[in-house]
């Protein structure tokens, strides 16, 4: 009786360890479209910059992020804190204002920046300039706090994240 309770405990104790949210509630901002002004907005409330996630329509890597690692609170939380957080379609021809004040759709500005396969994370600080790119997947939820770890506290002016990564494992 006491195995079956101590199982039932851990069972509980294991899914209450991870919150997971609604990823487009509580990732990602509502686009306005108007990059430029974003950065303003990021800089009066002291974000780090802007997190742009391109995906498209039935990328399997782009829902598998979404559903094993944006959709963490730990995640959400520490990414909305410092930056404002944007997704974009590789594919859209959606208008939008570039970061520049440049007209020009989600397509477009997906080309411009080479974001071609699908998820590319772009982080661009708050004038607008690129920081930090990753393609893929990452590993797990820890492994995108790291990156996000790595761009706020600067780090990826003096090493890659693949060096960054291996030395906080050690």
């Amino acid at each position: 009786m006491l195995r079956i309770l101590g199982l039932a405990l851990l069972m509980f104790a294991t899914t209450a360890v991870a919150e997971v949210r609604d990823v487009q509630t509580y990732f990602f901002q509502p686009k306005l479209g108007d990059f430029k002004s974003e950065l303003q907005t990021a800089r009066q409330e002291g974000k780090t910059g802007v997190l742009i996630m391109f995906q498209m329509a039935d990328c399997p890597f782009c829902e598998r992020m979404k559903s094993t690692v944006l959709n963490q609170s730990s995640v959400q939380d520490y990414y909305r804190k410092h930056f404002l957080v944007f997704e974009l379609d590789v594919k859209g021809d959606t208008p939008m204002v570039d970061f520049k004040g440049a007209n020009t759709t989600e397509k477009d500005f997906a080309l411009k920046n080479r974001a071609r396969a699908t998820p590319t994370f772009l982080f661009f600080d708050t004038s607008g300039d690129l920081v930090t790119r990753y393609i893929g997947v990452t590993k797990d939820a820890d492994e995108f706090l790291l990156l996000g770890h790595y761009v706020v506290d600067g780090v990826y002016k003096d090493k890659p994240f693949a060096v960054y990564k291996l030395q906080a494992r050690q």
